[in-house]
């Protein structure tokens, strides 16, 4: 299995040097690029492929919201490479947490994870997935209810619009009605919970609670656990 590629763009030199360091000591990852500043990290990821950038928010010449949006239009227009963005920071404030998404960004990861826990969202934004902290994660669903309540009047410029779900995608509900168990790991997944802390609250296995997981996501007919919890919320099946 090749590893994979990452870049960090990271204007803190003990944080850039402690993420390469930590991601070079795990066997799935090979560091391929760094930068100090926006401006340098965007010709960065223009130059260099990488499977996920590792974006700071608070970089010295712009925002690294500033630079996903730069860097999503590039790639819009095909003029950057495929690589997958994750914003790294300490901020969990509502207003940041929704422009990066409404920039663009992949994924959102608090500076405070455990290298384990980036790891994994770094895995997962590689695969196509977004993965949001779960320190962050209300916010993001919170903001779906809001846009599904408010469906038909204008969102502002920095909230992600979200629209209400399609006729085809409502018949997914009472098409595939889900167990009493599937419930109990949505709400979990709601919450934010990862596998392992499903499987630790309701006393079954990791194995078991990927099982149901996966099940979820076939009956909501979701693409990952970020899309099953917003449409979770918009049905109703989680209050």
């Amino acid at each position: 299995m090749s590893k994979l590629r990452i870049s960090i763009i990271e204007d803190h030199d003990l944080t850039r040097i402690g993420l390469r360091s930590a991601l070079q000591h795990k066997e799935d990852f090979e560091v391929v690029g760094e930068a100090r500043d926006a401006k340098t990290g965007l010709a960065l990821l223009r130059s260099i492929r990488s499977d996920v950038a590792i974006v700071d928010v608070g970089l010295p010449d712009m925002t690294g919201i500033e630079l996903t949006q730069q860097f999503k239009r590039l790639q819009g227009a095909g003029e950057a490479t495929g690589t997958k963005i994750l914003i790294m920071t300490m901020q969990d404030n509502e207003d940041t947490v929704l422009a990066a998404f409404a920039a663009g960004a992949d994924s959102y990861c608090m500076k405070d994870a455990t290298i384990d826990q980036l790891a994994e969202a770094l895995k997962v934004t590689a695969e196509g997935n977004s993965w949001i902290d779960p320190a962050i994660a209300r916010i993001v669903l919170q903001q779906s209810q809001k846009a599904y309540a408010n469906a038909g009047t204008i969102v502002a410029p920095n909230t992600i619009t979200i629209k209400g779900l399609s006729a085809e995608d409502g018949e997914f509900i009472p098409a595939y009605p889900l167990t009493g168990r599937e419930l109990e790991v949505l709400a979990l997944i709601v919450n934010g919970c990862s596998n392992a802390e499903i499987a630790k609250q309701l006393y079954i296995t990791v194995g078991t609670v990927k099982t149901h997981v996966r099940n979820i996501l076939n009956k909501l007919g979701a693409d990952d656990r970020t899309q099953v919890a917003v449409r979770a919320l918009r049905t109703g099946l989680i209050q």
